[in-house]
This record gives structure tokens, C-alpha cells and sequence, in this order.
């Protein structure tokens, strides 16, 4: 059975049709958990004749509600789907069955997007691949939440969604995932995202390599990594500490600068405790944004 996991919050003009376009796959062994992440537009009125499992919790943010909906499920894989985004005919049954012939126990399908409704182009450094994907996970994310499906065993190991984090939690989950397991990705257009609105989460924080940064530094703190995946984990982090520097030199943050330089020099020695020091700095300095 598929768990399919649907988050919302405050989005109840997207419900129906992001839980109807779940509710049409021909894949029948799956069950729908919408969680609810503390609306007050009266979004269950839209889904209670529904066959679904509605659940309204207290606002905890996006990773909270995914994480709810992992420890509510009962399917041995796990399938998300952002409330504005929309699966495509025939996805879940395409994905499965692709899944166990391969044996993977972790994929996920090119996208359709969509910006205002209107279709654009994916950029270059948005292509996905297959396989042991790690490094190609550092720069950003390629995995859409709402396109992936994970054997529910694999967040045994890995653990849930970051709750700490506001945004980015997904890059963090894709490297803890593609550092321990294959992934296959589906070459077809099997969701619908859909961008442009004022309340993405995405629109709410400046400079989003500074969330990617830590998720780096714990994932090097985490001591899963083999050499050279740590070694391009440091590259990464070093190339988006000089992007983030750069940013608050040009704002005049300068200490917050010469933080993140510090912040690199003492991974790049092993220097984990002072690196954490370093981390804390920066914290401190960048929540100061918000």
C-alpha cells in the first residue's frame, strides 16, 4: 500500500483538486491522509465527504506536517504531494510499478511547471538523473517533494523531515536520502507544480543558501559520508559560503562574512567543534534577517 500524504495549510482553494487528482490514479491500494497544518479558512469543509483521513494540527510549519503524516500512515511507501501542485494520470501506477521491476527503494518523475498558469521552461541545472545522485543533489534541489514515493523503511534510517528548518527542508532530506541509497528517476512529466502565488514559502526568506548551508554542515557533522562524498559536501559548502559572504559584504554585514570564511577553514581542517562555533555565529547573525 502507498501512503499518499497531502499538506496544507491556509490553501483551501487548491484542496479539491490536489486531493482529486490523488483520489483519479488508477492505483488502487493507497490511502489518503490530508494534514491539515493549522488553517482556519475552514479547509476541512472541502475534503469531509471525501475519502480521505483528515487531520488538523497546530501550525509547525511544512516539515511538521510531512513528518505527521509519515507517523500516521500505514502503506509501505510513502508518497507526497504539496497541496498546489497536482498529480498527472496514471503517476502512482507508473512510479510503482517502475519502482519494483528496477528495485529501487526511492524515485521520482520529471515535472510540468507551471509560474502564474502559464507553462515554463526547467532550467539546465534543474536535469535530473538516476542512480547514486548525491553530487548532484549539492547544488539545489532536483527532487520535487510532491513526485517522489519512498519505501517506508528508508526513513528508518535517514530519520524525518528537519523540523528546525524553515525552508530547504527538502534539500536536506534529498542529501541524507542520496548519500545512503540509489535513486531512479522517472523520465516522464508526472506532476503539475504550480508557482507564482504570494504565499510561496520560498517568497518568505531572503538568501536561501544560507538554510542549505546548515543542512551541509550537519549532514559533514552526521560522520555517514564516505571520503569523497565529504569532500564535495565541503566544496559545496564552501562555494555557497562565498555566494552568502558575498551577498553580506554588499549589505554590509561584515562580520557575518568573515564567519562564514571561518566557518569553511574549520571544515576543510576537521574542526568540527569550532565549526559548530562558527555555525552558531552565523545563526545568530542571519536570523537577524527574518
Amino acid at each position: 500500500m502507498v501512503s499518499v500524504i497531502i499538506t496544507t495549510y491556509n490553501r483551501k482553494k487548491f484542496l479539491f483538486h490536489a486531493v482529486n487528482s490523488v483520489i483519479q490514479q488508477d492505483f488502487q491500494d493507497k490511502e489518503i491522509i490530508v494534514v491539515d497544518d493549522g488553517s482556519v479558512d475552514k479547509s476541512y469543509e472541502i475534503v469531509k465527504d471525501l475519502p480521505v483521513r483528515y487531520v488538523w494540527k497546530p501550525n509547525g510549519g511544512i516539515s511538521s506536517a510531512r513528518n505527521a503524516g509519515i507517523r500516521l500512515s500505514r502503506g509501505d511507501y510513502i508518497a507526497f504531494l504539496d497541496v498546489d501542485d497536482l498529480w498527472l494520470k496514471n503517476k502512482l501506477s507508473i512510479q510503482m510499478e517502475a519502482m519494483i521491476e528496477k528495485d529501487y527503494p526511492v524515485s521520482y518523475t520529471d515535472e510540468i511547471w507551471l509560474k502564474n498558469h502559464k507553462r515554463i521552461n526547467q532550467r539546465q541545472r534543474h536535469r535530473k538523473y538516476s542512480g547514486h545522485i548525491f553530487d548532484r543533489c549539492l547544488p539545489l534541489c532536483i527532487i520535487s517533494p510532491s513526485s517522489v514515493v519512498i519505501k517506508r523503511e528508508v526513513f528508518d534510517t535517514i530519520g524525518l523531515f528537519d523540523e528546525s528548518l524553515p525552508v530547504c527542508e527538502d534539500y536536506d532530506m534529498w542529501l541524507r536520502l542520496s548519500s545512503r541509497y540509489p535513486v531512479l528517476f522517472i523520465d516522464r512529466p508526472l506532476i503539475i507544480k504550480n508557482g507564482g502565488h504570494e504565499d510561496q514559502l520560498s517568497k518568505r526568506y531572503e538568501v536561501m543558501d544560507r538554510f542549505r548551508i546548515k543542512s551541509l554542515v550537519k549532514l559533514l557533522d552526521s560522520n555517514t559520508l564516505d571520503m569523497d562524498m565529504r569532500e564535495k559536501a565541503i566544496g559545496e559548502l564552501e562555494r555557497k559560503c562565498h555566494i552568502v559572504a558575498r551577498g553580506a559584504i554588499k549589505r554590509g554585514r561584515f562580520d557575518e562574512a568573515k564567519t562564514l570564511m571561518k566557518l569553511v577553514v574549520t571544515y576543510k581542517k576537521g574542526e568540527k567543534d569550532r565549526g559548530q562555533e562558527h555555525l552558531l555565529t552565523f545563526t545568530k547573525h542571519s536570523d537577524e534577517m527574518d
